[in-house]
C-alpha cells in the first residue's frame, strides 16, 4: 500500500488526498467504516498498549485539483493506527 498525505476537516473527515505530489479534492460525502485486522500477519508481536484490531477506512470520491470537470476517482484510504499516517488501499477512476 502506498503512503499518502490526507488533509482533514475539523470534524476529522478527509477533504483532500496528496498522492505523488498531486492533490485530489474530495468531491462527495466520504463514507467511513472500521475493519478487523489480522495483526499477526504483519507483526511478530502486538505492540504494547496499542490495539491494532480495528482499522479506520474511508471511501472517497475525489477529483484532481479543484477542477469541477475532472473525472471522479474512487479511493479507499486507511489510517495507520501506530503513526497516525494514511495509506492508499485502492484507487479506481470512474467512467463518466
Amino acid at each position: 500500500m502506498e503512503h499518502v498525505l490526507v488533509r482533514t476537516a475539523t470534524d476529522g473527515r478527509p477533504g483532500a488526498v496528496i498522492r505523488g505530489g498531486r492533490e485530489w479534492t474530495v468531491g462527495a460525502e466520504p463514507v467511513r467504516w472500521f475493519e478487523r485486522v489480522s495483526w499477526w500477519e504483519a507483526e511478530r508481536r502486538m505492540p504494547l498498549g496499542l490495539s491494532r484490531v480495528d482499522v479506520e477506512v474511508w471511501r472517497l470520491q475525489a477529483r484532481l485539483g479543484r477542477n469541477e470537470g475532472s473525472v471522479l476517482t474512487t479511493m479507499e484510504i486507511m489510517r495507520d493506527g501506530l503513526g497516525g499516517g494514511w495509506k492508499l488501499r485502492s484507487a479506481i477512476a470512474d467512467a463518466a
